[in-house]
Protein backbone atom coordinates (compact mmCIF):
# COMPACT_ATOMS: atom_id res chain seq x y z
CA UNK A 1 0.00 0.00 0.00
CA UNK A 2 1.40 3.85 -0.92
CA UNK A 3 1.05 6.67 0.87
CA UNK A 4 -0.67 8.16 -2.23
CA UNK A 5 -3.59 5.37 -1.50
CA UNK A 6 -4.11 5.89 2.23
CA UNK A 7 -4.00 10.01 2.08
CA UNK A 8 -6.45 9.40 -0.89
CA UNK A 9 -9.10 7.97 1.08
CA UNK A 10 -8.44 10.02 4.11
CA UNK A 11 -9.04 12.45 2.21
CA UNK A 12 -12.35 11.48 0.33
CA UNK A 13 -13.72 11.78 3.89
CA UNK A 14 -11.86 15.15 4.98
CA UNK A 15 -10.97 16.59 1.74
CA UNK A 16 -8.07 19.88 2.01
CA UNK A 17 -9.97 22.28 0.83
CA UNK A 18 -12.43 21.80 3.67
CA UNK A 19 -9.25 23.34 6.00
CA UNK A 20 -9.34 26.48 7.39
CA UNK A 21 -6.83 29.11 5.48
CA UNK A 22 -4.74 29.10 8.48
CA UNK A 23 -3.85 25.46 8.48
CA UNK A 24 -1.69 23.08 6.36
CA UNK A 25 -3.03 19.67 6.32
CA UNK A 26 -1.86 17.20 3.70
CA UNK A 27 1.70 15.24 3.27
CA UNK A 28 4.18 17.77 4.76
CA UNK A 29 7.20 15.25 4.54
CA UNK A 30 7.58 12.62 1.92
CA UNK A 31 6.54 11.25 -1.61
CA UNK A 32 3.34 9.91 -2.26
CA UNK A 33 4.61 6.84 -4.19
CA UNK A 34 6.31 5.59 -1.12
CA UNK A 35 5.37 2.25 -0.17
CA UNK A 36 3.85 1.88 3.59
CA UNK A 37 5.81 -0.35 6.13
CA UNK A 38 3.06 0.86 8.89
CA UNK A 39 1.95 4.21 9.85
CA UNK A 40 2.09 5.65 13.17
CA UNK A 41 -0.97 7.44 14.31
CA UNK A 42 -0.19 10.85 16.81
CA UNK A 43 -1.92 13.80 17.80
CA UNK A 44 1.23 16.04 17.41
CA UNK A 45 4.37 15.07 15.32
CA UNK A 46 7.69 15.81 17.61
CA UNK A 47 10.70 14.57 18.26
CA UNK A 48 9.68 12.14 20.04
CA UNK A 49 7.47 10.71 17.89
CA UNK A 50 9.71 10.48 15.40
CA UNK A 51 11.73 8.29 17.50
CA UNK A 52 8.95 5.68 18.32
CA UNK A 53 8.60 5.66 14.65
CA UNK A 54 11.63 5.03 14.12
CA UNK A 55 11.99 2.07 16.69
CA UNK A 56 8.26 0.35 15.75
CA UNK A 57 9.55 0.28 11.67
CA UNK A 58 6.71 2.91 10.54
CA UNK A 59 7.89 5.00 8.02
CA UNK A 60 4.16 7.48 7.80
CA UNK A 61 3.30 9.32 10.55
CA UNK A 62 -0.15 10.54 10.32
CA UNK A 63 -1.00 13.35 13.16
CA UNK A 64 -4.13 15.60 13.72
CA UNK A 65 -1.42 18.49 14.13
CA UNK A 66 0.37 19.85 11.27
CA UNK A 67 4.23 20.06 12.83
CA UNK A 68 4.50 23.26 9.79
CA UNK A 69 2.44 25.90 10.18
CA UNK A 70 4.36 28.48 8.33
CA UNK A 71 7.14 28.59 5.62
CA UNK A 72 10.48 27.65 6.78
CA UNK A 73 13.16 29.72 5.42
CA UNK A 74 16.29 27.63 6.98
CA UNK A 75 16.63 23.74 8.17
CA UNK A 76 19.99 23.89 10.48
CA UNK A 77 17.75 22.39 13.71
CA UNK A 78 17.33 25.71 15.51
CA UNK A 79 13.99 24.88 16.99
CA UNK A 80 12.09 21.75 17.65
CA UNK A 81 9.67 22.22 14.11
CA UNK A 82 13.10 22.21 11.95
CA UNK A 83 14.81 19.01 14.11
CA UNK A 84 11.72 16.97 13.89
CA UNK A 85 11.44 17.70 9.85
CA UNK A 86 15.31 17.00 9.64
CA UNK A 87 14.88 13.55 11.78
CA UNK A 88 12.31 12.76 9.71
CA UNK A 89 13.96 13.13 6.51
CA UNK A 90 17.19 11.26 7.41
CA UNK A 91 14.83 8.85 8.50
CA UNK A 92 12.79 8.26 5.38
CA UNK A 93 9.77 8.68 7.26
CA UNK A 94 6.76 10.53 5.73
CA UNK A 95 4.71 12.96 7.69
CA UNK A 96 0.91 13.39 6.60
CA UNK A 97 -1.70 15.83 8.43
CA UNK A 98 -5.10 15.93 8.87
CA UNK A 99 -6.26 19.01 10.91
CA UNK A 100 -9.02 21.12 10.62
CA UNK A 101 -10.33 18.87 7.35
CA UNK A 102 -10.98 16.25 10.00
CA UNK A 103 -12.77 18.90 12.66
CA UNK A 104 -14.92 19.74 9.77
CA UNK A 105 -15.84 16.52 8.56
CA UNK A 106 -19.10 15.15 10.19
CA UNK A 107 -17.82 12.02 11.45
CA UNK A 108 -14.32 13.82 12.41
CA UNK A 109 -13.03 15.03 15.44
CA UNK A 110 -16.31 16.20 17.26
CA UNK A 111 -18.44 13.49 16.67
CA UNK A 112 -16.12 11.52 18.60
CA UNK A 113 -16.00 13.44 21.31
CA UNK A 114 -19.85 13.50 21.10
CA UNK A 115 -19.95 9.40 21.34
CA UNK A 116 -17.62 10.18 24.52
CA UNK A 117 -20.31 12.67 26.21
CA UNK A 118 -22.76 10.36 25.18
CA UNK A 119 -25.24 12.45 22.61
CA UNK A 120 -26.71 10.75 19.93
CA UNK A 121 -27.20 12.37 16.41
CA UNK A 122 -25.48 15.60 17.01
CA UNK A 123 -25.89 18.59 14.79
CA UNK A 124 -22.68 20.46 13.29
CA UNK A 125 -22.58 24.06 14.89
CA UNK A 126 -21.65 26.20 12.61
CA UNK A 127 -22.51 24.90 9.58
CA UNK A 128 -20.11 25.90 6.70
CA UNK A 129 -21.22 28.50 3.33
CA UNK A 130 -20.27 28.31 0.03
CA UNK A 131 -19.35 24.45 -0.18
CA UNK A 132 -22.21 23.64 -2.23
CA UNK A 133 -22.86 23.84 -6.07
CA UNK A 134 -26.19 23.11 -7.66
CA UNK A 135 -25.46 20.85 -10.92
CA UNK A 136 -27.93 21.04 -13.29
CA UNK A 137 -27.61 19.10 -16.35
CA UNK A 138 -29.89 18.33 -19.58
CA UNK A 139 -30.83 14.87 -20.04
CA UNK A 140 -32.86 13.16 -22.95
CA UNK A 141 -35.78 11.41 -21.33
CA UNK A 142 -34.17 7.65 -22.47
CA UNK A 143 -31.34 8.64 -19.98
CA UNK A 144 -32.52 10.26 -17.02
CA UNK A 145 -32.26 7.15 -14.55
CA UNK A 146 -29.02 6.42 -15.93
CA UNK A 147 -27.56 9.82 -15.08
CA UNK A 148 -29.94 10.48 -12.38
CA UNK A 149 -28.03 7.11 -10.54
CA UNK A 150 -24.68 8.38 -11.70
CA UNK A 151 -24.59 11.29 -9.67
CA UNK A 152 -26.39 9.85 -6.78
CA UNK A 153 -23.26 7.18 -6.70
CA UNK A 154 -20.80 10.05 -7.28
CA UNK A 155 -21.68 11.18 -4.00
CA UNK A 156 -24.49 13.96 -5.46
CA UNK A 157 -27.98 14.31 -4.15
CA UNK A 158 -27.47 14.61 -0.49
CA UNK A 159 -29.04 17.49 1.73
CA UNK A 160 -28.53 16.62 5.57
CA UNK A 161 -30.21 13.53 6.67
CA UNK A 162 -30.98 12.62 3.16
CA UNK A 163 -29.86 11.61 -0.14
CA UNK A 164 -30.53 10.63 -3.85
CA UNK A 165 -32.35 14.39 -3.63
CA UNK A 166 -33.03 15.70 -6.90
CA UNK A 167 -35.49 18.04 -8.81
CA UNK A 168 -37.05 17.49 -12.73
CA UNK A 169 -38.20 19.71 -15.17
CA UNK A 170 -39.58 18.61 -18.56
CA UNK A 171 -38.49 21.13 -21.81
CA UNK A 172 -37.86 20.54 -24.89
CA UNK A 173 -33.81 21.02 -26.39
CA UNK A 174 -32.57 22.30 -29.57
CA UNK A 175 -29.26 22.00 -30.89
CA UNK A 176 -28.10 21.56 -34.87
CA UNK A 177 -25.13 19.38 -35.93
CA UNK A 178 -22.57 20.59 -38.07
CA UNK A 179 -20.38 18.28 -40.23
CA UNK A 180 -17.70 17.54 -38.18
CA UNK A 181 -20.16 16.28 -35.42
CA UNK A 182 -21.86 12.56 -34.23
CA UNK A 183 -24.67 13.38 -32.73
CA UNK A 184 -26.77 10.60 -30.93
CA UNK A 185 -30.07 12.23 -32.41
CA UNK A 186 -31.22 14.41 -35.05
CA UNK A 187 -29.32 14.88 -38.68
CA UNK A 188 -26.19 16.70 -39.77
CA UNK A 189 -27.31 20.42 -40.59
CA UNK A 190 -30.41 20.33 -39.83
CA UNK A 191 -31.85 21.82 -36.24
CA UNK A 192 -33.49 18.64 -34.05
CA UNK A 193 -36.24 19.89 -31.47
CA UNK A 194 -35.66 16.66 -28.43
CA UNK A 195 -37.47 16.72 -25.59
CA UNK A 196 -35.33 16.62 -22.80
CA UNK A 197 -35.49 16.65 -18.52
CA UNK A 198 -33.48 19.38 -16.62
CA UNK A 199 -31.76 17.52 -13.44
CA UNK A 200 -30.80 19.07 -10.52
CA UNK A 201 -28.95 18.04 -7.87
CA UNK A 202 -26.73 19.43 -5.03
CA UNK A 203 -23.44 18.59 -4.84
CA UNK A 204 -20.19 19.52 -2.40
CA UNK A 205 -17.79 21.36 -4.19
CA UNK A 206 -14.75 19.00 -3.72
CA UNK A 207 -16.85 16.18 -5.34
CA UNK A 208 -17.89 18.21 -8.04
CA UNK A 209 -15.31 16.81 -10.56
CA UNK A 210 -16.15 13.45 -9.73
CA UNK A 211 -19.98 14.13 -10.59
CA UNK A 212 -19.33 15.82 -13.75
CA UNK A 213 -16.87 13.11 -15.54
CA UNK A 214 -19.44 10.21 -13.79
CA UNK A 215 -22.39 12.57 -15.86
CA UNK A 216 -20.23 12.42 -18.92
CA UNK A 217 -19.65 8.99 -19.16
CA UNK A 218 -23.32 7.90 -18.76
CA UNK A 219 -24.71 10.80 -21.18
CA UNK A 220 -25.50 9.93 -24.46
CA UNK A 221 -24.99 13.36 -25.94
CA UNK A 222 -21.49 14.10 -27.79
CA UNK A 223 -21.75 17.41 -26.02
CA UNK A 224 -23.48 18.03 -22.59
CA UNK A 225 -25.54 21.04 -21.74
CA UNK A 226 -24.97 21.46 -17.93
CA UNK A 227 -24.77 24.66 -15.33
CA UNK A 228 -22.59 24.29 -12.19
CA UNK A 229 -24.10 27.57 -9.69
CA UNK A 230 -22.33 28.20 -6.48
CA UNK A 231 -24.52 28.61 -3.59
CA UNK A 232 -24.56 30.65 -0.43
CA UNK A 233 -26.48 28.17 1.31
CA UNK A 234 -24.80 26.67 4.18
CA UNK A 235 -23.76 22.67 4.30
CA UNK A 236 -25.29 21.22 7.61
CA UNK A 237 -23.03 18.46 7.17
CA UNK A 238 -19.87 20.18 7.16
CA UNK A 239 -18.53 23.41 9.60
CA UNK A 240 -17.13 23.26 13.27
CA UNK A 241 -18.20 22.32 16.61
CA UNK A 242 -21.41 20.16 17.02
CA UNK A 243 -24.35 20.41 19.91
CA UNK A 244 -26.72 17.78 20.84
CA UNK A 245 -28.94 16.80 23.21
CA UNK A 246 -28.60 14.30 26.46
CA UNK A 247 -30.73 11.64 26.52
CA UNK A 248 -31.47 12.51 29.90
CA UNK A 249 -30.73 15.86 31.90
CA UNK A 250 -27.76 15.69 34.41
CA UNK A 251 -26.71 17.67 37.59
CA UNK A 252 -24.01 20.49 36.68
CA UNK A 253 -22.02 18.97 39.18
CA UNK A 254 -22.13 15.30 38.21
CA UNK A 255 -21.53 16.26 34.07
CA UNK A 256 -18.63 18.82 34.98
CA UNK A 257 -17.70 15.00 37.15
CA UNK A 258 -17.75 13.09 34.22
CA UNK A 259 -15.67 15.35 31.90
CA UNK A 260 -13.11 15.24 33.90
CA UNK A 261 -13.25 11.31 34.15
CA UNK A 262 -14.00 10.92 30.58
CA UNK A 263 -11.34 13.33 28.93
CA UNK A 264 -8.47 12.61 31.95
CA UNK A 265 -8.36 16.56 32.74
CA UNK A 266 -5.84 17.62 35.03
CA UNK A 267 -8.44 20.15 35.61
CA UNK A 268 -11.57 22.05 33.95
CA UNK A 269 -11.61 25.67 34.02
CA UNK A 270 -15.19 27.02 34.15
CA UNK A 271 -17.85 29.97 34.70
CA UNK A 272 -19.80 29.87 37.40
CA UNK A 273 -22.71 27.15 37.08
CA UNK A 274 -26.43 28.27 36.48
CA UNK A 275 -27.99 26.18 39.13
CA UNK A 276 -30.10 24.50 36.37
CA UNK A 277 -30.02 20.58 34.79
CA UNK A 278 -27.86 20.49 31.64
CA UNK A 279 -29.60 19.21 28.76
CA UNK A 280 -28.37 20.44 25.24
CA UNK A 281 -24.33 20.36 24.99
CA UNK A 282 -22.13 21.99 22.39
CA UNK A 283 -18.24 21.49 22.04
CA UNK A 284 -15.19 21.58 20.12
CA UNK A 285 -12.12 20.00 20.32
CA UNK A 286 -8.78 21.95 20.32
CA UNK A 287 -9.14 25.82 20.55
CA UNK A 288 -12.97 26.71 19.60
CA UNK A 289 -13.74 30.12 21.43
CA UNK A 290 -14.89 31.53 18.18
CA UNK A 291 -18.26 29.64 18.69
CA UNK A 292 -19.26 31.03 22.14
CA UNK A 293 -21.72 32.98 20.11
CA UNK A 294 -23.20 30.31 17.98
CA UNK A 295 -23.22 27.77 21.05
CA UNK A 296 -25.25 30.74 23.06
CA UNK A 297 -27.76 31.11 20.10
CA UNK A 298 -28.66 27.85 19.84
CA UNK A 299 -29.43 27.57 23.72
CA UNK A 300 -26.75 25.11 24.77
CA UNK A 301 -26.18 24.65 28.37
CA UNK A 302 -22.82 24.38 28.22
CA UNK A 303 -19.69 24.82 25.86
CA UNK A 304 -17.17 22.14 26.15
CA UNK A 305 -13.57 22.88 24.38
CA UNK A 306 -10.32 24.33 24.77
CA UNK A 307 -7.87 27.04 25.32
CA UNK A 308 -10.03 29.92 26.45
CA UNK A 309 -8.56 33.30 27.42
CA UNK A 310 -9.26 35.02 30.74
CA UNK A 311 -11.53 37.78 29.21
CA UNK A 312 -13.58 35.39 26.95
CA UNK A 313 -14.74 33.82 30.49
CA UNK A 314 -16.70 36.81 30.52
CA UNK A 315 -18.41 36.24 27.61
CA UNK A 316 -20.59 33.54 29.31
CA UNK A 317 -22.60 36.40 31.05
CA UNK A 318 -24.63 33.54 32.75
CA UNK A 319 -26.62 32.21 29.89
CA UNK A 320 -24.11 29.31 29.43
CA UNK A 321 -21.41 27.44 31.13
CA UNK A 322 -17.71 27.72 29.58
CA UNK A 323 -15.72 24.19 30.34
CA UNK A 324 -12.28 24.57 29.33
CA UNK A 325 -11.26 20.96 29.20
CA UNK A 326 -7.99 21.51 27.86
CA UNK A 327 -6.73 21.75 23.87
CA UNK A 328 -5.09 17.77 24.54
CA UNK A 329 -7.08 16.54 26.25
CA UNK A 330 -10.83 17.60 23.96
CA UNK A 331 -9.02 16.03 21.00
CA UNK A 332 -7.02 12.97 22.23
CA UNK A 333 -9.25 10.14 21.29
CA UNK A 334 -8.62 11.72 17.25
CA UNK A 335 -5.77 9.09 17.56
CA UNK A 336 -8.89 6.39 17.84
CA UNK A 337 -10.82 7.63 15.46
CA UNK A 338 -8.03 7.64 13.01
CA UNK A 339 -7.22 4.31 13.66
CA UNK A 340 -11.10 3.26 13.60
CA UNK A 341 -11.22 4.44 10.14
CA UNK A 342 -8.33 3.14 8.29
CA UNK A 343 -8.91 -0.15 9.99
CA UNK A 344 -12.59 0.08 8.85
CA UNK A 345 -11.47 0.96 5.19
CA UNK A 346 -7.94 -1.30 4.54
CA UNK A 347 -9.40 -4.37 6.60
CA UNK A 348 -5.39 -6.16 6.34
CA UNK A 349 -4.24 -2.82 7.63
CA UNK A 350 -3.39 -2.08 11.20
CA UNK A 351 -1.44 1.01 12.16
CA UNK A 352 0.49 1.46 15.42
CA UNK A 353 -0.90 3.89 17.67
CA UNK A 354 1.32 6.04 19.51
CA UNK A 355 2.77 5.52 23.02
CA UNK A 356 3.61 8.71 23.81
CA UNK A 357 1.78 11.85 25.81
CA UNK A 358 2.81 14.53 23.59
CA UNK A 359 0.61 17.52 25.57
CA UNK A 360 3.06 20.32 26.35
CA UNK A 361 0.63 21.19 29.33
CA UNK A 362 1.38 20.20 32.54
CA UNK A 363 -1.13 20.21 36.29
CA UNK A 364 1.01 20.71 39.35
Amino acid sequence: MTIAEITKYLESLAPLSSQEGYDNSGLIVGDRKTNVTNALISLDCTEEIVDEAIRKGCNLIIAHHPIVFKGLKKFNGSNYVERTVIKAIKHDIAIYAIHTNLDNYKMGVNKKIGDLIGINNPKVLSPVAQKLVKLAVMVPISHVEAVKNALFNSGAGEIGDYNECSFATEGEGTFKANSNANPHVGEIGERHHEKEIKLEVIVTSHLLGNAIGTMLNVHPYEEVAYDCIPLLNKNSEEGAGMIGVLPEPMDEVAFLAQLKKVFNCGIIRHTSLLNKPIKKVAWCGGAGSFLLGAAKSKGADIYITGDFKYHEFFDAENQIIIADIGHFESEQYTIELLDELLRKKFATFAPCLTEINTNPVKYF
